[in-house]
């Protein structure tokens, strides 16, 4: 979204080059709407989006289901810790999957036959697809799932690290898969993302002994920019410390 951006407590603003101290001539560019006019349009959209995710979170609690929306970058490995999820909570726990990506039925298929009711969810809307999932697109997926079978939703959203924190689709708590392939500056590079989420699954551990770094030091810039944050590290392939998590979501559920 540029230049427009919404805090924590709903409020956004934009901002426009005189702020950065220079101009620019737009010249051809001339077409790009900044200003007061683009505000209230994009609050606009905002505003439309939580007042469907109201109606989805409204849905969810109605059927005595718990949502919980999981976000991360491409190739964190969120899918393979959704899929070991999965499979521990089989016969335990109702679990239904909103499967969101931009194209393919790829991570779906993944899912499929681990016990979990799944409703596929492409962005793709004939011009490249959206980076992130919104409410209205869960309220649509939603028709895909019985809820009155389900105790759990989990929302995975499209793999991006930026527009998917910005947008309410129901869900009562925000989880990501954080890789330590992806670097330890995320959490800093990334703050609205790594901000808005109640728990941290700090994947991959495994690889630690081929990149030169240890555990402490992506958990501590995790810890600065969101300190109240619980910081899981796993390895989703090997089930090292995938207890933890499990734990965590038996008691998001028993909340």
């Amino acid at each position: 979204m540029g230049r427009f951006h919404r805090h924590e407590d709903g409020t956004a603003h934009s901002h426009d080059h005189g702020d950065h101290g220079h101009s620019h001539d737009h010249g051809d560019h001339s077409g790009y709407q900044t200003g007061a006019q683009r505000i209230d349009v994009l609050e606009s959209i905002f505003a439309e989006n939580d007042a469907r995710a109201d109606i989805n979170r409204k849905a969810f609690e109605s059927n005595g289901v718990s949502a919980l929306n999981l976000m991360s970058s491409p190739g964190s490995g969120k899918t393979t810790v959704l899929a070991a999820t999965l499979d521990e909570l089989a016969g335990e726990i109702a679990v239904g999957v909103i499967e969101g990506d931009i194209a393919t039925d790829l991570d779906a298929a993944k899912l499929s036959g681990r016990g979990a009711q799944v409703s596929l969810l492409n962005t793709n809307n004939g011009f490249g697809g959206e980076c992130h999932l919104d409410a209205p697109m869960v309220n649509r997926a939603l028709a895909g799932l019985d809820l009155t079978d389900l105790d759990l939703v989990v929302i995975e959203n499209v793999g991006n690290l930026v527009c998917p924190a910005e947008f309410d689709v129901g869900e009562h708590a925000k989880a990501m898969v954080y890789s330590v392939t992806e670097g330890e500056d995320k959490p800093l590079k990334y703050p609205v993302m790594f901000r808005s989420v109640d728990v941290v699954l700090l994947n991959k551990i495994d690889l630690l002994p081929y990149l030169d770094t240890d555990i402490d030091a992506y958990t501590a810039p995790v810890r600065e920019v969101n300190p109240a944050a619980e910081v899981l590290p796993v390895s989703a392939r090997t089930g090292a410390g995938m207890e933890a998590w499990y734990g965590w979501v038996r008691r998001f559920l028993s909340e």
